[in-house]
Parts: structure tokens; sequence; C-alpha cells
């Protein structure tokens, strides 16, 4: 499937905004949805980099945390050229949501559980999948909307998304053998 970029024409950005109303249309629902999905998790990415900055996986957290940070700039680049706008309460939804998963009851008051890490990264890699399911679903578009996808950066994103996957999945195992193998 090759598209080419129509950036600056306006003609599918007219097209998507006016077909069901532009915050009742699929397309718009689904991108604010995942954006509230992208905040949350790019700020938990942060997060995460930050605790583990001076371990073994530290530079890698912090590849990873800039990376998904990028993807959600990515996203917001391609709801404007789509002409979706940006549902702000999404957002801080998604920036509540990853504040209010710190508040889990685990049996440790002043510190981490254990667990915290295996944790983070098996929500961290469920994100990027749905990252990748999104970049998918985006370059399955027909119709006037995707003539302003660029086929390109829709294949590098999901390229990205492969490797964070694989990446996160190798220190979630990590993380899990040290922590499961102890008790």
């Amino acid at each position: 499937m090759t598209r080419t970029t129509h950036r600056g024409t306006g003609d599918a950005r007219t097209s998507a905004a006016s077909t069901a109303g532009p915050m009742r249309a699929p397309l718009a629902i689904y991108l604010n949805d995942h954006l509230l999905g992208a905040t949350s998790g790019s700020e938990l990415a942060r997060r995460v980099a930050k605790q583990h900055a001076m371990s073994a996986a530290g530079a890698t957290l912090v590849r990873l945390a800039d990376e998904i940070a990028q993807d959600r700039a990515a996203l917001l680049r391609i709801m404007r050229d789509l002409g979706v706008p940006v549902r702000r309460y999404k957002m801080g939804a998604g920036w509540l949501l990853e504040k209010a998963g710190r508040a889990k009851t685990n049996g440790f008051v002043v510190r981490r559980a254990p667990l915290s890490s295996v944790l983070e990264l098996e929500t961290l890699r469920l994100g990027v999948e749905g990252k990748r399911l999104m970049w998918l679903a985006l370059r399955a578009m027909t119709g006037p909307q995707s003539a302003v996808l660029d086929d390109g950066q829709l294949t590098r994103l999901l390229s990205r998304a492969h490797e964070q996957a694989d990446t996160l999945e190798q220190l979630r195992l990590k993380a899990a053998a040290d922590v499961l193998s102890r008790y």
C-alpha cells in the first residue's frame, strides 16, 4: 500500500471533520483514546527510567522513555494532520492514571515492592503493543483521510514499536526471574 503525503492541502482534513463531527467520528475517539494511553505510558516510562537510572538497564530505559515520548509526539502530529482535535481531558486522564497506578497497595509503605519493576515493565510492554496495533490500524485506513498519512513514517513507527516490545520483554523476563526466583 503506497500513500503519498498531501500535507498542507487540507482536503482530507476537511473531509475528516465534516463526516460525523470532529469529536464523534470514530477516528477522533480512537486516536484520543490512544493519546490517553500514550500520555500515561510516557509518564510511566519516564518514571521507570529515573528509578533505574543507576542500574545496568538504566541507559536502555532512558532510551525507551525518550522513544515513547517521541512516539506520543508523532501521534499528536498525526492527529493534527488528520484534523482530529486533541481532547485535553484525555491527556489529563492519562497523566492522572499513571499517578494513580503508584497508589496500589503492595504491602510496602516506604519503599518499592519487589514486584514493582516487573509490573511496570509489563504495563509498558502492553502499552507498546497497543501502540503497535494503532500504527497498524492507521496503515490500514483507506479513503480521503489516509492521503495525509505518511506510510514511511508509519512503517518506521511500527518497526520501532517492535524493537521496543522486544527490549521490554527482555527486561521484563530478567526482572521477573530476579524477583520470582527469590521466593
